[in-house]
C-alpha cells in the first residue's frame, strides 16, 4: 500500500508539471533531494541561497544541478517588490519597511512570497527551521482561504489494505468547534486529492451519539454542525467513537442511518492529546506507515518537515505539495 500510494503521488505530481521552492539548500539533504525530483523529473526545483555556495556543494556532492532555479534573495529583482507586498499585508501589526525588508529576505519568507505571488506552487521546509517558522512564514504571506481561519495538519496513515487520513496530530492543542470544523474540512479535501477516495468524516469522542454527556463531547458535536453547514456535500456525522467509525457491524448498532459510521475514512480527533496518542499507536504498536504531518489550511502548501527527516522525507513532502497545490 505504502509503495503504490507514494509512486501513485509522485506520477500525479509528474504529471501536473508543478514547481515547488525548497528554501533550505545549505542543509546536504536537501541537495540530494532536489537531486532526485530533477531526474525523476517529478517537479521542477527552486533552491534559495548563494549561487557559488549552493554549486560548490554541490559538486562536492555529486549532484548534477542542471535544469534547478537557483535564486539569491538578496540578489533577486524581486526583493523590493517582496518587501513592499509584505509590508503592505503586515502594516497593520505595525511593521516598518526596513524591517519588511529584513524578514523577506530570509529563505523561508522569500520562499512563501514565491508561493503567494505564483512563482511556485508550494514550499517545503523545515530541514532545518523550527515548525513554528515555517507555519509563521506560511500563514503570514501565504494567508488562508476564505471560510478557513486554521492553520492544522494531518497524517495519511497506510494500512495493508486502506488509506486512512488523521487529524489533527500535530500543530493545534486544543481546538474548539470552529477550528475542529475547519480540520474536518481541510482534511477531507486533502484526502480526496490524495488517495481519490470519497471522504467519509468521523468526529471522534469518547461517546456516540448521546452515548455520553460531557461539555468535551459538545464540542464534538458543534463541530459536525458547522462542517454540515459550510460543507453540506461532505459525508459527515459525529460525534463517533472509533470503534463505531470504522466497523460496519458496530457502527449499525451504535450508530444506525449513519452515513459515516462502519466506513470512515477521515478520523477527526478532538485535540491534540488524542490526535498524537492514536497516530503514534497505530504506527508503533500496529506497523501502520504514518506520512506527515502535512500541513493544510493555507492558500497553498507550505509544507513543514522533521528537523530529523530524511531525503526520502523531502522527496515525498515535495510530491505531496505539488498535489495538493
Amino acid at each position: 500500500m505504502r509503495l503504490n500510494l507514494l509512486n501513485e503521488i509522485k506520477e500525479k505530481a509528474s504529471a501536473l508539471k508543478k514547481t515547488i521552492v525548497l528554501p533550505e539548500s545549505h542543509d546536504e539533504r536537501v541537495l540530494k533531494a532536489t537531486d532526485i525530483l530533477t531526474k525523476e523529473k517529478i517537479i521542477s526545483v527552486i533552491t534559495l541561497g548563494n549561487e557559488d555556495i549552493i554549486r560548490s556543494d554541490a559538486e562536492r556532492l555529486g549532484i548534477d544541478l542542471t535544469g534547478v532555479r537557483i535564486i539569491d534573495p538578496s540578489k533577486s529583482d524581486k526583493l523590493s517588490d517582496f518587501t513592499n507586498i509584505f509590508f503592505n499585508l503586515r502594516k497593520h501589526k505595525g511593521i516598518t519597511i526596513e524591517l519588511a525588508r529584513e524578514t523577506v529576505v530570509r529563505d523561508l519568507f522569500f520562499g512563501a512570497m514565491m508561493v503567494r505571488e505564483g512563482m511556485a506552487d508550494g514550499s517545503v521546509a523545515g530541514s532545518t527551521a523550527s515548525t513554528v517558522d515555517v507555519i509563521r512564514a506560511g500563514i503570514q504571506c501565504v494567508g488562508m482561504p476564505e471560510g478557513i481561519s486554521t492553520v492544522s495538519s494531518f497524517f495519511l496513515m497506510l494500512f495493508p489494505d486502506k488509506v486512512f487520513s488523521f487529524a489533527d496530530c500535530a500543530v493545534v492543542p486544543n481546538p474548539d468547534s470552529n477550528q475542529l470544523a475547519d480540520i474536518a474540512i481541510s482534511t477531507a479535501d486533502n484526502h480526496l486529492k490524495l488517495t481519490d477516495n470519497e471522504p467519509f468524516v468521523a468526529m471522534l469522542s469518547f461517546s456516540t451519539k448521546g452515548s455520553a454527556q460531557h461539555e468535551l463531547i459538545d464540542k464534538v458535536i458543534e463541530a459536525t454542525k458547522i462542517v454540515k453547514e459550510k460543507r453540506p456535500d461532505l459525508n459527515v456525522d459525529g460525534e463517533l467513537q472509533f470503534d463505531t467509525a470504522i466497523i460496519e457491524s458496530i457502527g449499525k448498532k451504535k450508530a444506525p442511518g449513519s452515513p459515516v459510521a462502519g466506513k470512515a475514512n477521515v478520523m477527526v480527533f478532538p485535540d491534540l492529546n488524542s490526535g498524537n496518542i492514536a497516530y503514534k499507536i497505530a504506527q508503533r504498536l500496529g506497523g501502520t506507515e504514518a506520512i506527515g504531518p502535512l500541513v493544510q489550511g493555507l492558500n497553498k502548501p507550505c509544507f513543514d518537515l522533521s528537523r530529523g527527516c530524511s531525503v526520502d522525507d523531502i522527496v515525498n513532502n515535495a510530491s505531496f505539495a505539488a498535489v495538493m497545490s
